[in-house]
């Protein structure tokens, strides 16, 4: 992936790192100049990852669910790094297929917990040292301490039968994500998020054929879209040339979207 982006001497913090998704937005960052630490619970995958990703990449395994692993990984990130300049909200399950009356009480914390609850951790533990790192200049002379991003969903915008607590848990992300946005705008922080369609990941190969063919019915590109095209937005929004958009929900749906 080409990119005309320079972010040499950045440390980026990718959480739900080791899946498809997530190793693409590394690579982006990497190829830009950062380096990136990989935060997920799947210890294999994420020595496979950083294998993959090569020596500007490290890992952490933890449970984003886990405020006191949240803490420590976000100190150890700070100690290692020395600050922490882009954070990415990507970790997320899918849950349940079903229409809610058939759902689990379980499955569906389960999902608000992993898609929102630890976004929030996250979020909070790494803003916190956000505040007290000191600032770049923009290109345009404005200060800025770092950049969040999060992973939303299309979804989260317009909801979808038979996924609630997806579509819920991305509704508050996105929410989340504004109101973080307000609470930093002026201490240099810009906080972003995407709302992509279903992306050809292995989150999309845990949905049956029917349920695949009725989310592409509704996307009027007539496709998935592909990990290097978010990734090459959130690239964009983890930039320096991204200064002004802060509470900014960008669309990555293929025309899916109604606002």
């Amino acid at each position: 992936m080409s990119t005309r982006y320079d972010l040499s001497g950045r440390h980026a913090v990718v959480t739900g790192g080791a899946g498809g998704l997530g190793r693409g937005i590394a690579h982006a960052l990497i190829e830009a100049g950062a380096s990136v630490t990989l935060w997920d619970q799947d210890a294999s995958s994420l020595a496979q990852a950083v294998s993959e990703l090569g020596r500007r990449a490290s890992q952490r395994q933890l449970d984003i669910r886990d405020v006191n692993a949240v803490e420590a990984a976000a100190d150890a990130a700070m100690s290692n790094h020395g600050r922490i300049d882009i954070l990415i909200n990507n970790a997320g399950v899918l849950g349940e297929v079903r229409p809610i009356w058939e759902t689990t009480p379980d499955n569906f914390q389960r999902v608000l917990q992993v898609n929102l609850f630890g976004a929030y951790l996250v979020t909070r533990a790494v803003v916190g040292r956000m505040l007290r790192q000191a600032p770049r200049l923009s290109p345009d002379g404005h200060p800025l301490r770092g950049h969040v991003v999060s992973i939303a969903s299309i979804q989260g915008k317009e909801g979808m039968a038979m996924a609630a607590a997806y579509s819920a848990s991305k509704a508050g992300l996105i929410a989340l994500t504004k109101s973080v946005a307000k609470e930093t705008a002026q201490q240099g922080i810009i906080v972003t998020a995407v709302t992509p369609a279903a992306a050809e990941t292995a989150m999309a190969k845990e949905i049956s054929a029917e349920r695949r063919a009725d989310i592409m019915s509704r996307i009027p590109m007539g496709r998935f879209v592909e990990v290097a095209e978010v990734a090459r937005l959130v690239l964009w929004l983890s930039s320096d040339d991204c200064s002004f958009s802060t509470g900014g929900i960008f669309d990555l749906s293929g025309g899916r979207a109604t606002y």
